[in-house]
Parts: C-alpha cells; sequence; structure tokens
C-alpha cells in the first residue's frame, strides 16, 4: 500500500510540471494579453520531421524550457503530421493551414514564431543544436 501511494505522488507531482500546450491561436492571444506574456508558435511535423522531433525532445521536453515558459510565454504547437494514423480532427487541421499560410508561408519545418500579445512576429528561428538554456537566450533575443 505504501508503495502504490508513493508511485500516486509522483504521477501526481509530474503532472503539475507539465507544459500546457495551447493549440487555440485566439485562445493564445486571449491568454497572453491578461498574463501579459508573448506567444511561442511552433510549426512541427511530429511523425516525419527529423529537426522538429529533436527540438521537441532536446527544448520543449527540458525541464529548463518549461520553467521558462511557464513564467514568460504561452506556448503553441501546431502539428501538421503526415501518418495517417497521426491524423488530426478536421477543424485543427484546418485552423493549422490558416495560421501557416499567415506565419509559415515559406513550409519551414520546425519554425518557432515568437509574436506579441495581439499576434505581431517579433522574430522567427528554426531548428539549432544548441542546450534549452542556449535556445532561450535566442528566443529572449527577439522581446
Amino acid at each position: 500500500m505504501k508503495n502504490l501511494f508513493i508511485v500516486a505522488f509522483v504521477f501526481c507531482s509530474s503532472l503539475s510540471f507539465s507544459q500546457n500546450w495551447v493549440n487555440n491561436f485566439d485562445s493564445a492571444k486571449k491568454i497572453a494579453k491578461q498574463e501579459n506574456k508573448n506567444i511561442i508558435m511552433i510549426f512541427s511535423g511530429s511523425d516525419w520531421c527529423a529537426p522538429c522531433i529533436r527540438l521537441d525532445k532536446n527544448i520543449w521536453q527540458s525541464q529548463e524550457f518549461k520553467d521558462e515558459s511557464k513564467n514568460n510565454w504561452v506556448t503553441m504547437k501546431l502539428n501538421f503530421p503526415r501518418k495517417k494514423a497521426n491524423q488530426l480532427p478536421a477543424d485543427e487541421e484546418k485552423h493549422n493551414r490558416e495560421l501557416a499560410e499567415k506565419y509559415n508561408k515559406e513550409g519551414n519545418f520546425p519554425l518557432v514564431v515568437i509574436l506579441n500579445p495581439e499576434g505581431k512576429v517579433l522574430g522567427k528561428l528554426g531548428f539549432k543544436n544548441v542546450s534549452p538554456s542556449e535556445y532561450i537566450k535566442l528566443i529572449k533575443e527577439y522581446e
């Protein structure tokens, strides 16, 4: 019983440190305005783009980025999967494509777009093979 309690506690604790990704742009802007934060919009191909997968594993999943984003940014991930098993609901796919037409006309993957709370582009980044702290610095250079 004691072990079950410990496992449950660790599981619940890990949930409290999870990242809150927003997947709707209007919601992201609303939160950003309320909390006076910029938006980090990520265009990713989660099941086909090797640099996207590396960026996710090395940066977005790092505790350092999670802590920084929780305090300073509204994070938004727009996924563009290719495998049939990973297809998004039609409304989410349409939403992502509309945002890509506006913010990622070149079709770059991965693409990280830094926006102010009103949706104005402050800067863009791609994949960089750097540490989470170095990537955070690159993002902050645009703010």
